[in-house]
């Protein structure tokens, strides 16, 4: 957890886990045109544009992250109330809205282990980091990489202590609490 100074503060980002997440990722890509073709080539699971916005406007979630292209936020913005509540909207700061040049590169991240973090309004940040059965090595490896970026992304307002606590646990486990200190000695920032 943040010092909860910072539960108003937009400390938020994406990382990229070097050993990945261990999950599949289900791709969606709302896009028209070339884009459509570029996301298809990049191997997104579902593309499309009126045909899945009106979809998922009927209860559809079949997909764990949305991507869309700038012309198709017109449309898409249309899902907030939908998408916004399960954190699926795209948005800049998630980096989900990507131009068609960047569709092949986003999506191939999120195929790989790209995870969003940000602060809730009680200063937690809760980040993925891997699984159970990852080795120690990788899960350190990811874990300093969490931390890494949550250092970085840091408001050049914050005074004094930034992070005050971490923990580690599973999905339905104890947490154990992790030595802050150690924790950010673990990022090269």
């Amino acid at each position: 957890g943040l010092d909860p100074r910072h539960a108003d503060q937009q400390v938020r980002g994406v990382v990229l886990l070097p050993k990945g997440t261990g999950k599949t990722v289900r791709i969606l890509v709302f896009a028209e045109g070339e884009a459509d073709k570029f996301a298809r080539d990049a191997g997104a699971d579902h593309v499309g544009s009126d045909d899945l916005i009106a979809q998922v406007q009927k209860g559809w979630f079949d997909f764990d992250i949305a991507i869309a292209t700038p012309p198709m936020m017109r449309k898409v913005g249309r899902l907030g109330r939908v998408l916004g509540p399960r954190g699926l909207m795209p948005s800049p700061k998630a980096g989900t809205i990507v131009g068609e040049d960047d569709l092949a590169r986003v999506i191939q991240e999120a195929r790989q282990g790209r995870v969003e973090y940000r602060v809730d309004k009680t200063a937690n940040i809760h980040v993925l980091v891997g699984k159970v059965s990852f080795s120690t090595e990788d899960l350190v490896e990811n874990m300093s990489t969490v931390m890494e970026a949550i250092v970085k992304a840091r408001p050049a307002a914050s005074k004094g202590t930034y992070i005050r606590k971490a923990t580690l646990c599973n999905s339905m486990g104890p947490a154990i609490r992790v030595d802050v200190a150690a924790a950010s000695a673990m990022s090269t920032v």
